[in-house]
């Protein structure tokens, strides 16, 4: 037992027996503790990210990102000089057009850049087509991708490679968790995540609502969040127009 979570669930009991209610069912319950820790493993490093996914996911586990509007596809972000393509989601739009590996070029007529990377026209009104250029094979390729809704879902495989690529030299966040809820199977957790945006240089703040499913072995099958997207845009400085 974490000594760090078991100080503050003994000075709430001095406040209300409300708190000691929602403490002794995290005790009744293992699998807060496995949410809690992920969430914490997550904001602690690379390594430590890498390590306690692989451990505590479940080899068919799931996990359910933000859904969007816009082409369908994942590149590293932190090669700022560039974008490539790592995978395609299937079923989106790029998949009908694009491949893992193609670079853009140009979007809609904005050449890809450091300077241009953030004002590419990839998110924007569904059903409407945007002209891109790629290069693929050492050759450049006109054509374009029409916006669509994306269910950005994939498995454990996919979530470590992403992991895998990541950047560990900016991984760190400040966490607090504010609040642990769970029925069976099913763990809620709230949690306050500060961090900065490395691209503009500024820090920003978001409360995150993260569910988690428990298989019977105590494995998580799946998880999924909810997080203040347009909160923390407004406090880097981007603003959201039609």
């Amino acid at each position: 037992m974490n000594i760090k979570l078991v100080i503050p669930a003994i000075a709430a009991l001095l406040v209300c027996n409300v708190s000691f209610a929602a403490h002794h069912e995290m005790a009744e319950n293992p699998n807060e503790a496995v949410a809690v820790n992920w969430l914490k493993a997550g904001a602690t490093g690379k390594a430590e990210t890498i390590a306690y996914v692989s451990e505590h996911l479940a080899e068919d586990g799931m996990v359910y990102g933000d859904r969007y509007v816009g082409f369908g596809f994942t590149f590293n972000p932190d090669d700022d000089s560039k974008m490539v393509i790592d995978r395609i989601i299937p079923g989106s739009p790029a998949s009908k057009v694009l491949q893992s590996g193609d670079e853009f070029v140009v979007v809609k007529g904005v050449r890809v850049s450091k300077r241009t990377m953030d004002k590419l026209s990839f998110r924007g009104k569904p059903g409407e087509p945007v002209k891109v250029t790629i290069k693929r094979d050492g050759k450049r390729l006109k054509t374009e991708v029409e916006r669509g809704i994306i269910s950005n879902n994939y498995g454990k495989a996919e979530l470590m490679a992403d992991l895998e690529s990541g950047d560990a030299s900016n991984w760190a966040a400040e966490l607090k968790v504010n609040e642990v809820v769970s029925k069976d199977s099913v763990v809620y957790v709230w949690t306050t995540r500060k961090d900065r945006d490395v691209t503009v240089d500024l820090p920003f703040e978001a409360h995150v609502v993260t569910r988690f499913l428990f298989n019977d072995a105590g494995q998580v099958q799946g998880v999924g969040s909810l997080s203040e997207d347009r909160f923390v845009l407004e406090q880097t400085g981007y603003t959201i127009s039609r």
